[in-house]
């Protein structure tokens, strides 16, 4: 079924605001409410630029078919699976890293009501949570199917704003007494903004889900598209001001990394502690839908190669190579769909198909292997930040910015581009080395800095 324009900014929405939300406030400690804010809306403009990129360039491939693999094939086919690794990588370390948030919270939920022991074990959570909740969730085949589970989630971050609103405006006299120092401007202390920028620069990347969002909706125009790109990056950039701003003004370079933990036990901090447990759980498969896509990639690449061999062995070992066949062993052109192909030969290149067995293997894998992490790993912040800094500004920036330059305005002569086409293919090349730029500096402040996503 179509989806509309709400449900792709559902989605979209749903799949920025992760358990990262949770360090918004901390984001603002090295730069101060008003650099903070400033930082944050110009991160929201580079995001928004690359989802807009993206929706121009999802015409280049037809059939409602657009996705990271089919656009890098028209560019360069031989680098399609070092992108699909990278967002492979970043969705199933993300989904991993949801999975340890509820090892994380539910034994404490569960000690406001027992003491039991078994109750307390982080590892019967996460179990009873991927069996039941999760592994339904990632087997449904359309992220349109998660438009209700989005609300959900939605719906606890809307309660995490208001839990952190009212602790502003009425904080009780344990907050005052942990409240520090806040600064307006820079602050005057040693710490470096590098430290806190990952928060920043992956708070948005909902990246890796636009194409299917795209190829889901039932008016998949670039002004429709260009509707839910606008509409999802505000609405993130409204609660990111809300969470961030409003958190660090309440406990000042006295917050850390995850600001819930700071609240004194009560009744309102356990139910926002049910809420995240909520958000991550049902984010998971928003993270397994992309991976899951990008395996199924490579797999095919992989094999598409190994087919590719045995064919010029085999020709080679006959001493014959024959003029059609150098078209398609041609690694340039080997996914390009030529028009000189005649309809439904065997030389048609091959779509990249995911159901079935296929389908569930691949997910089977992908749930057993982040339980399995889960269960055993405890912390993965500084990995799952290299993790970020990698594959979301690939995800986020490089990859649309560089779809963008190659793509638009290649059907018409260089001289003849208009000024609209103009600003839309060269914005791309500035957000591909704006993206080069992020990823030097994160990747800086997560080896040298130990900075965390």
């Amino acid at each position: 079924m179509s989806s509309s324009v709400r449900s792709g900014v559902i989605t979209l929405l749903h799949t920025a605001c992760g358990a990262g939300i949770l360090a918004m406030p901390y984001g603002f400690k090295p730069f101060g409410v008003i650099p903070g804010i400033a930082m944050i809306s110009f991160c929201a403009l580079c995001s928004l630029a690359g989802l807009l990129l993206q929706a121009k360039v999802a015409r280049y491939v037809p059939g409602r078919s657009a996705s990271f693999f089919s656009l890098t094939q028209i560019i360069n086919p031989n680098l399609s699976v070092i992108f699909d690794v990278a967002i492979a990588i970043k969705c199933f370390g993300v989904g991993v890293s949801y999975m340890i948030v509820v090892g994380d919270l539910m034994p404490q939920i569960a000690a406001v009501f027992s003491s039991h022991e078994l109750l307390l074990n982080r590892n019967l959570h996460i179990t009873l949570i991927m069996l039941f909740i999760v592994a339904p969730l990632c087997f449904l085949k359309k992220l349109s199917s998660l438009r209700y589970a989005s609300l959900v989630a939605l719906s606890a971050v809307a309660y995490l704003c208001v839990l952190i609103l009212v602790h502003f405006a009425w904080p009780s006299q344990d907050i005052e007494e942990l409240k520090g120092r806040v600064s307006l401007g820079l602050p005057d202390g040693h710490t470096n903004p590098l430290t806190t920028l990952p928060i920043f620069v992956f708070a948005y990347t909902c990246h890796h889900n636009m194409f299917s969002v795209i190829n889901e909706q039932a008016d998949d125009s670039f002004g429709n598209a260009r509707r839910v790109a606008i509409y999802a990056m505000s609405l993130a950039l409204a609660l990111y001001v809300l969470v961030g701003g409003l958190g660090y003004l309440t406990f000042g370079d006295h917050i850390i990394g995850n600001i819930i933990k700071l609240y004194p036990q009560s009744v309102s901090t356990t139910v926002g502690r049910i809420a995240i447990v909520l958000l991550v759980m049902l984010a998971f498969p928003l993270q397994c839908h992309p991976a899951r896509a990008s395996v199924n990639h490579i797999l095919f690449y992989i094999q598409e190669r190994k087919k590719q061999s045995m064919r010029t062995d085999n020709r080679v070992g006959a001493g014959t190579v024959d003029e059609a066949s150098t078209l398609i062993v041609n690694p340039e052109q080997e996914y390009i769909i030529d028009e000189l192909i005649e309809e439904d030969s065997s030389q048609q290149p091959q779509v990249v198909t995911l159901h079935g067995r296929k389908f569930v293997i691949i997910t089977t894998v992908l749930l057993i292997a982040s339980y399995l992490l889960a269960v055993s790993v405890s912390s993965l912040a500084r990995v799952l930040a290299i993790v970020g800094a990698t594959g979301s500004t690939s995800i986020s920036f490089i990859l649309p910015g560089i779809f963008g330059y190659q793509l638009i305005g290649s059907e018409i002569e260089a001289g003849s581009l208009q000024l609209k086409t103009r600003l839309f293919k060269y914005s791309g090349l500035l957000l591909a080395i704006w993206g080069l730029l992020v990823m030097v500096t994160s990747l800086t402040a997560t080896l040298t800095m130990h900075s965390s996503h």
